[in-house]
């Protein structure tokens, strides 16, 4: 049975915008992408001398068990020109699993709901647009609950046309 899954994109190397749609492009190949946020601007988290990120959430519905959808979110972000070679540095794409359906995974190489998802304004903003009523499994609350309760102060805002500068 299908599976509704959650996931973040960001990017903030090269052409931001165009990224994170060929992810939305390659995404389909793990499942039905059924809707997609707006794109958020958001200033890097961790470290933060870089270039300003694009964020979105796009709800998946997919057959894949979770450590398949995360092999295959690898597979687009090392097709897209993803390397891993600074913690929460620069890259063309990121795609993290935030929520799959309401199941709770504690694995070593992957952890879902997302370990930060309540606690970072960028992933919860685009996923309450989304999906405000979507329930984080392990807090029981709603996203729109967890949105509200946030205390991070890091700027996200949607991003306008597609000329504007980021």
């Amino acid at each position: 049975m299908p599976t509704i899954a959650y996931i973040g994109l960001g990017s903030n190397m090269g052409d931001k915008r165009a990224n994170c749609r060929k992810a939305l492009e390659l995404l389909d190949s793990a499942g039905r992408v059924l809707t997609v946020s707006s794109f958020y601007c958001t200033e890097p988290v961790g470290y933060r001398e870089q270039e300003t990120f694009i964020n979105a959430v796009a709800a998946v519905e997919t057959d894949l068990p979770p450590d398949v959808l995360l092999a295959a979110c690898h597979r687009i972000e090392e097709q897209l020109g993803r390397t891993r070679e600074l913690r929460w540095g620069p890259r063309p794409l990121d795609l993290d699993i935030l929520l799959y359906g309401e199941r709770v995974v504690d694995e070593p190489d992957l952890a879902i709901p997302h370990p930060r998802l309540a606690l970072r304004r960028f992933a919860l903003l685009p996923l309450a647009e989304i999906a405000p009523q979507a329930m984080h499994p392990v807090l029981k609350k709603t996203v729109k609950h967890l949105l509200h309760e946030i205390k991070d102060s890091h700027g996200v805002v949607k991003c306008g046309q597609e000329n504007d500068p980021l």
